[in-house]
């Protein structure tokens, strides 16, 4: 006869007591009980209260393993309804132009493209320096908007020798220094239309410009 519960059902060693088990389901635990009565003295039987107590806690084991299932089941729902709800709409903005962190657009070649920053305070000097897709810097403009909060303003396409600059892929930084010439942080942001959207395992994208803008980048979604 085996010398223990643990090692009637097969377990070489007692369960830790250190802490809780995440193993012990209401399985085990019918499992524990049933060997349990097996194995018990036949000149000493578990006495009924004891017995009805034991069921009762095999009870509100499995009662609590079942509120369990059906809460996880019931968040699952809700997210995939959430997903569902969430790329149903963002479908419906396709055509729609937005303001989105970024700082690297697409230039058609023609035109003016729309860029931005904020400054968590006003400046006392500010460039923005636009770089073509090799790094290269292509055109510098001073002047721009100084004051804290959102500026925004219209590149002419030109490089600095008054050239207009090949359609591509383009980049743009923002030196802005304060009174005592620190570098002020700043966050760049681009203007687009929303030509397309994808939906990805890491979640829905807009295309803009030829390039993948995060739903969580679009700042303004702007009509027209």
């Amino acid at each position: 006869m085996p010398t223990s519960i643990t090692q009637a059902i097969g377990l070489s060693t007692p369960p830790k007591t250190g802490g809780p088990s995440s193993t012990l389901g209401k399985d085990d635990f019918l499992k524990l009980l049933t060997t349990q009565l097996r194995y018990q003295d036949p000149m000493n039987p578990m006495q009924g209260a004891e017995f009805a107590t034991q069921l009762a806690q095999f009870s509100s084991l499995e009662q609590l393993t079942n509120i369990n299932t059906n809460l996880t089941q019931g968040l699952d729902a809700n997210y995939l309804l959430s997903q569902v709800i969430g790329n149903s709409m963002s479908a419906a903005l396709i055509g729609n132009q937005v303001r989105a962190t970024a700082d690297t657009f697409t230039y058609d070649g023609s035109g003016d493209a729309r860029l931005g920053y904020t400054l968590p305070g006003n400046s006392d000097n500010v460039s923005v320096k636009i770089y073509n897709e090799k790094g290269i810097l292509i055109r510098t403009l001073t002047n721009v908007g100084m004051n804290k909060g959102d500026t925004s303003f219209a590149w002419d396409g030109k490089d600095n020798l008054g050239n207009t600059v090949a359609a591509g892929k383009y980049k743009f930084s923002v030196d802005a220094r304060d009174g005592k010439g620190a570098t002020m942080e700043t966050n760049q942001f681009i203007y687009g239309t929303i030509s397309a959207v994808r939906f990805k395992s890491d979640g829905t994208f807009f295309v803009i410009g030829g390039a993948e803008i995060s739903l969580a980048s679009i700042l303004e979604i702007l009509k027209g």
